[in-house]
């Protein structure tokens, strides 16, 4: 499988890499379509030799990739699953009513985080809006989604028409490390199964503080590798590569651990600062997505959605490899902004 997916990968990335760069030059000169084409294919090459080295990308490389990953994914995945694109909630472990688990898993969340009420909230990274609509529902407030996929953004807007909540929700493309907010905007910010794609989580975190209301509560749920032993410097060689392959399906930076969160909101004066580990609770759901994938309508469906869909789909074997052997945590997070911030 894994020869045939870089034969594939070669052959169509290069052969969209002419097709762009004749398009897009159809006015130019013959040296000026020559020179955009090698330029085109150069660019493949070398993000097709990164990806044969599982070679980790830059941040800008990350943005592109990001928003172009869920671009071409995000309607599969609604198709099969619906408009929350996370774990579900597995309490029972034997539960088959996937969508609903999902649901289930913001309102626990809320529940653990000890989140009972908000005015304005902000979804950093939110997908096509499922959290935010269920919880502008739930607490009668208003929020804002930002997302880096334009499909992702509009079709949130789309669905909060649908849904009777254009005056509550709103969805736009911006950069979660970069938020397009005024300081002390939200006194609920959450952030579900975003972290991860985050390439500076100090900064990350230091966004979430900035937009966060003094007294407001910040909510993170994100994939995590396992904390490091007293004795341990770093992760051993197998895991790093096991990760390192995980990261180039679903452009992820390097991982961080649970703690490594704790300590930059320690750092920052987070007060409340709680933790917890439900690897055990959302294991269920990667098995029952595989298995939603083997279905005609799915298969299509990826067929359809070009290769990298195809590589994330393959990289869910991957991910679930990684929970089966403690490697991979799903980490919650949460704390308060403190009060005296406000005087900054």
């Amino acid at each position: 499988m894994r020869v045939s997916l870089i034969i594939s990968f070669l052959l169509c990335s290069t052969a969209q890499a002419w097709v762009s760069a004749s398009s897009s030059s159809a006015t130019r000169g013959s040296t000026g379509r020559f020179s955009t084409r090698l330029h085109g294919v150069g660019a493949t090459l070398r993000r097709a030799r990164d990806s044969l080295l599982d070679k980790e990308r830059s941040r800008e490389d990350l943005k592109i990739g990001i928003a172009g990953f869920y671009d071409r994914s995000s309607k599969l995945w609604e198709d099969v699953w619906g408009e929350h694109m996370h774990h579900g909630y597995y309490i029972p472990e034997d539960r088959t009513d996937h969508q609903q688990a999902q649901i289930d898993l913001i309102d626990e969340v809320l529940k653990w985080a000890g989140a009972t009420e908000a005015k304005s909230m902000v979804d950093v990274g939110c997908g096509i809006g499922g959290s935010s609509r269920h919880i502008a529902r739930k607490f009668g407030c208003k929020a804002q989604g930002v997302t880096l996929s334009p499909y992702q953004a509009n079709r949130g807007n789309e669905l909060a028409v649908e849904q009777g909540l254009a005056d509550k929700t709103s969805f736009q493309v911006a950069d979660a490390l970069d938020m397009p907010f005024e300081d002390n905007s939200f006194d609920l910010v959450w952030s579900l199964e975003s972290g991860e794609h985050m390439p500076d989580k100090q900064q990350f975190i230091n966004e979430l503080f900035r937009v966060a209301t003094p007294g407001g509560r910040i909510i993170i749920v994100t994939w995590c590798h396992r904390d490091l032993e007293p004795d341990e410097t770093g992760l051993t060689r197998k895991e790093e590569k096991l990760l390192a392959k995980i990261n180039r399906a679903y452009y992820l930076p390097r991982w961080c651990s649970v703690q490594d969160y704790v300590d930059i909101l320690e750092a920052k004066g987070a007060t409340d600062v709680k933790r917890d580990d439900w690897s055990y609770i959302i294991a269920p759901f990667w098995k029952a997505v595989i298995k939603s994938s083997l279905n005609l309508k799915s298969v299509i469906g990826l067929l359809k959605s070009g290769f990298s869909t195809q590589r994330g789909a393959y990289a869910m074997f991957l991910m679930l490899r990684g929970f089966n052997k403690g490697l991979i945590k799903f980490g919650l997070i949460t704390c308060t902004k403190p009060v005296e911030d406000k005087k900054e």
